[in-house]
C-alpha cells in the first residue's frame, strides 16, 4: 500500500529495480545525503533500505530530521539476523558491526581469540581488504564466511580461511563477513592500564599504573564525554574511548598531535576521539560540555579558574602532578575545595649489574574533584 501511494521512492539501484519503481524511483546520491528525501517532505515518500533500518541503517539518520508523526517503518530481518540463521550462531553472543562509512580499525577493540563477529561491508573489495588486514594482525588462520545477498534469490554463503580470501569466487553486493576468530592473538585487555609499549609516544605518556588509577578516578561510562587537556600521547583519552565514551584531546605540539592520531587509528577509536591542536586555555569554549576532565600537565590557578567557569555541575576533574609547584597548588585546592588527594609511587624491577634491583618512579600526586553547583 505504501509503495502504491508513494509519489517518490528512494533506495539503492537494486532496491528500485526489485519494486519496479520506474520514473518514481530516485537512487541515493554519492556521497550519501538525505537532503533529496527531505525535499519531498509533506508528500507520500517511500525509502527502501536493507532489513532493519535502525541497525546500521538509514532510519536513525532520517528520524533525526523528522517529527514522529511524519514516518512509519516496516522492518524486516536484518543482515545480522539472516547471517546468524544461516550459521547457527547465537546473535546475542556475536559482535555486529557496520563498516560502510567507518575504517576497518574500529574492529580492533573487538578482536580476540574466540570472538564471533558479523561485519557489514560496502562491497567485495572491502571484504578482501578486511581479510588482508585481519591476516596481518595474526588472525589469518581463522575461519570466515563471505555472505552475499542474504534472504534473496542471489544468496550465497561461502566459507573460507582468512589468509585464503584471494581464492574466493566473485561476490555481488550487498556483502557481509562473518568471523570465527579461533586462531590468533588474545586481543586487548578490557581493564585500564594498557602497556605503554602499545602506544606511540615520545616519553610524554601517563604510565600504565598511573593511567589505571587515573581512569578509575575519571570513572568512564558509555556515552560520556572526556576532555583530555595536554593530552601528550592521548593514552588516557584512548582508554576512555575503549570504555565506550567519546573524547576531545587537546595538545599544543604538532608532533604529539600526530602521535595521538596514530594511536587513535591503532586502537580503533578514530570515530570516538577528536583531536584539537593548540593551547587548551584558548579552546575550552569551543569544546562540547564534558562529563569528566583530565589534566596531565600545565595545570595552574588560571587553568583551574577557567575550568571552574566552564564546567557543568557534577563534572569530574582529575589532575595529575609531579612538579613541586603543581603539587603545592593541588594541596591548596584540596584544602579549599575538597575532593580526593593521593600521593602515589611505585617501583619496577630493573637490571642492576649482574642482578636486579627496584627502580622507583617519581612520586605522583593526583587530585580528583567534582564540580559543585
Amino acid at each position: 500500500m505504501a509503495l502504491q501511494r508513494a509519489q517518490r521512492i528512494f533506495g539503492g539501484q537494486r532496491h528500485l529495480a526489485m519494486v519496479q519503481a520506474g520514473e518514481r524511483g530516485q537512487a541515493w546520491p554519492v556521497p550519501f545525503d538525505i537532503a533529496p528525501v527531505l525535499a519531498w517532505r509533506g508528500r507520500p515518500v517511500v525509502v527502501l533500505a536493507s532489513g532493519d533500518p535502525f541497525w546500521y541503517g538509514v532510519g536513525s539518520t532520517l528520524v533525526q530530521s523528522l517529527s514522529p508523526q511524519e514516518w512509519t517503518v516496516f522492518p524486516a530481518p536484518s543482515t545480522f539476523s539472516w547471517a546468524a540463521a544461516r550459521l547457527g550462531w547465537r546473535l546475542e553472543a556475536v559482535e555486529c558491526v557496520g563498516l560502510h562509512a567507518q575504517p576497518l580499525t574500529v574492529l580492533r577493540p573487538l578482536l580476540r581469540r574466540g570472538a564471533r563477529l558479523i561485519v557489514l561491508l560496502r562491497d567485495a573489495a572491502a571484504l578482501h581488504a578486511a581479510a588482508q588486514w585481519l591476516t596481518q594482525l595474526g588472525y589469518g588462520g581463522s575461519l570466515a564466511w563471505a555472505l552475499q545477498c542474504l534472504g534473496g534469490p542471489r544468496e550465497r554463503v561461502v566459507p573460507f580461511v582468512l589468509h585464503q580470501a584471494a581464492e574466493l569466487p566473485p561476490l555481488q553486493s550487498p556483502v557481509a563477513l562473518a568471523l570465527a576468530l579461533d586462531e590468533g592473538p588474545r586481543g586487548l585487555p578490557v581493564t585500564p592500564g594498557l602497556p605503554d609499549t602499545e602506544f606511540v609516544h615520545d616519553g610524554q605518556i601517563t604510565k600504565a599504573p598511573m593511567r589505571a588509577l587515573t581512569l578509575s578516578a575519571l570513572a568512564p561510562r558509555p556515552g560520556e564525554v572526556l576532555w583530555d587537556l595536554g593530552a601528550g600521547s592521548g593514552s588516557v583519552a584512548i582508554e576512555w574511548c575503549l570504555a565506550g565514551g567519546s573524547a576531545h584531546a587537546v595538545e599544543r605540539r604538532s608532533d604529539r598531535v600526530a602521535h595521538i592520531r596514530a594511536n587513535a587509528e591503532r586502537f580503533g577509536v578514530v570515530h570516538r576521539l577528536t583531536v584539537h591542536e593548540g593551547r587548551y586555555e584558548a579552546l575550552l569554549a569551543s569544546l562540547p560540555a564534558p562529563d569528566a576532565v583530565f589534566v596531565g600537565g600545565g595545570f595552574d590557578e588560571g587553568i583551574f579558574a577557567a575550568l571552574q567557569a566552564s564546567l557543568p555541575q557534577g563534572c569530574r576533574v582529575v589532575v595529575n602532578a609531579v612538579t613541586l609547584e603543581t603539587v603545592a597548588l593541588l594541596q591548596r585546592l584540596h584544602a579549599r575545595r575538597g575532593g580526593q588527594l593521593w600521593q602515589l609511587s611505585w617501583s619496577a624491577a630493573q637490571p642492576l649489574g649482574a642482578g636486579t634491583a627496584w627502580q622507583p618512579s617519581r612520586p605522583w600526586v593526583q587530585w580528583a574533584w567534582e564540580v559543585e553547583g
